[in-house]
């Protein structure tokens, strides 16, 4: 993904661990893709993250991030029967996942095989994604000193329902967190 962000040479692009630079109030904008969010499974990753990236934003700059809506249960699909295969520069690859279970509360672990005719033998990938629920969301984006301007329900910023696949936040820097935290999603969160 870096690798295609730096095609825009007028942006510095910088891969690193938030919570080890210190950066202070040097950005506009933080933004979390690829479901980066839901690998950060304990409480005390996803507080200094948080933390770390509302230091680095300047006055009023936002951070925003996506995160799988665990009311679709997206994970229930990650079946051998739902295997994916793409062709890149060539090269037919397959992709089937599996669920482990059973499953620790908001903690989804699972195992991904990867198999080509190009390759030897398989790529095995073993995960654990958090898959945070709306108020525990809220609530640790609030408790970092974010506030939550909007949530959308894609990156389309269509409105965020029970039934849209992702919670897309956009928050900005606040000194103290001003917003309730809920487990209904909104049609829209403002």
């Amino acid at each position: 993904m870096l690798e295609v962000a730096r095609q825009r040479t007028d942006i510095e692009w910088v891969l690193n661990d938030i919570s080890q630079v210190g950066w202070n109030r040097e950005f506009d904008l933080a933004v979390m893709t690829g479901h980066a969010f839901q690998v950060l499974i304990e409480d005390a990753e996803v507080r200094s993250s948080l933390t770390a990236i509302r230091a680095a934003l300047a006055e009023d700059g936002r951070f925003v991030f996506e995160t799988r809506n665990p009311l679709v249960r997206e994970w229930e699909r990650w079946t051998l029967e739902n295997a994916v295969e793409i062709v890149r520069d060539g090269t037919r690859v397959r992709m089937a996942s599996q669920v482990d279970t059973p499953n620790a509360g908001d903690l989804i672990s699972f195992t991904t095989t990867y198999t080509s005719p190009s390759w030897d033998g398989p790529r095995i990938s073993r995960s654990t994604l958090r898959f945070l629920g709306l108020r525990s969301l809220s609530s640790m984006v609030l408790g970092a000193g974010l506030v939550i301007d909007e949530r959308f329900g894609d990156w389309d910023r269509q409105p965020l329902t029970e039934a849209s696949t992702e919670i897309i936040t956009v928050a900005r820097r606040a000194g103290v967190p001003t917003q309730e935290a809920t487990d209904d999603p909104p049609a829209r969160h403002r």
